[in-house]
C-alpha cells in the first residue's frame, strides 16, 4: 500500500512513497499540483491514459474519476511530492484575483513542461516535511499564491480550471457509467458525480439497467475482461488492475463464477 507521509504541521503538502505495485481509484476533490521523483505513475481515465516518470510535473484537476498505478522503476521506488489546491483557498485567493477566462480549457490531466520556476517551487516545499511547529498561516498563504501565480504564468487559461468552483449537475447517467465502469468507485461517488443523492442515483440506475449497480458494475468489468483475454492476447496478470479489480485472486474467482471457468483456461 502506498504510504503517505502528511506533515501535522501543515495540510498544504505531502509525499507518496510505494516501494512495490500500488494501484487506487480515485475522484478528489481538489486539484494536486505533482511532481514525480522517482519511480513511474500510470493515470488511466475514461478515454484516455498517461504515463510519467521521474522529473514528471502535472496538474491533476479535482472531481476527475481515474485509476493510479504507481510502481518502482529504474530499481527506485515510486515517490512523489504533492501540492494541494483546495477550493476554500483558491476562493480566497479569486476574491482578490480577477480569473481571466478566455477559453475553458480541458478538464483533463495537466503536463507542465519542466521550468525553472515550477523546479523551485517544488524545492522550497521539499524542506516542509521536517517541520516541528506549525507552518505560520502567513506564510502558507504566501506559498499557496505563489503555486498559483506560477501557474498562471506558465498557462493562460488555467483559470478556467481553477477558477471554477460549480459543482457536478445532473447529466446521463447511462452514458457516464458506460465510460466509467471500470472504475472501483463508492457507489456515494458515482452519484456525486452524476449530480444525484445515492437514493435517487440507485433508482435511476435500476430503472436504466433493470439491474442493481454493484452486479452491472462486476458484469461489465468481467465482459472486458474476457475480450481482452480471447481477442487480445492479454494475460490476466497485465489487465485485472485497470478493469477494477484489486487483487488476481478475487478476479480469477469472479471471472470463473461468471463464466464456468477460468481466465488460465481461455489462455
Amino acid at each position: 500500500m502506498a504510504k503517505q507521509n502528511f506533515n501535522q504541521f501543515t495540510d498544504l503538502v505531502w509525499n507518496v512513497t510505494e516501494e512495490g505495485i500500488y494501484k487506487d481509484d480515485l475522484s478528489l476533490d481538489f486539484h494536486s499540483f505533482v511532481l514525480i521523483i522517482s519511480g513511474e505513475m500510470k493515470i488511466i481515465q475514461a478515454n484516455r491514459s498517461y504515463v510519467f516518470g521521474a522529473g514528471s510535473m502535472l496538474l491533476f484537476p479535482r472531481n476527475q474519476i481515474s485509476a493510479v498505478i504507481k510502481q518502482p522503476k529504474d530499481e527506485r521506488p515510486y515517490k512523489a511530492v504533492v501540492f494541494g489546491l483546495t477550493v476554500e483557498r483558491l476562493k480566497e485567493f479569486y476574491a482578490k484575483e480577477k480569473p481571466i477566462l478566455r477559453v475553458s480549457p480541458e478538464l483533463s490531466v495537466q503536463i507542465l513542461s519542466e521550468q525553472p520556476l515550477l523546479k523551485s517551487f517544488f524545492s522550497s516545499i521539499i524542506p516542509y516535511f521536517e517541520l516541528e511547529q506549525k507552518l505560520p498561516e502567513n506564510i502558507a498563504k504566501l506559498k499557496f499564491e505563489e503555486a498559483i501565480s506560477i501557474l498562471r504564468y506558465i498557462d493562460p487559461h488555467i483559470d478556467g480550471i481553477l477558477a471554477d468552483f460549480s459543482e457536478p449537475g445532473k447529466i446521463n447517467l447511462v452514458d457516464f457509467m458506460e465510460q466509467h465502469y471500470k472504475f472501483n468507485m463508492p457507489l456515494e461517488k458515482f452519484a456525486y458525480l452524476t449530480g444525484r443523492s445515492l437514493s435517487t442515483f440507485i433508482r435511476d440506475f435500476k430503472k436504466a439497467f433493470k439491474i442493481t449497480p454493484q452486479r452491472w458494475l462486476t458484469r461489465k468489468r468481467l465482459e472486458l475482461a474476457h475480450f481482452q483475454l480471447s481477442k487480445k492476447d492479454k494475460k490476466a496478470g497485465d489487465i485485472y488492475l485497470e478493469i477494477g479489480f484489486e487483487n488476481l485472486s478475487h478476479f480469477s474467482f469472479a471471472f470463473k463464477k461468471q463464466f464456468g471457468y477460468s481466465p488460465s483456461d481461455l489462455q
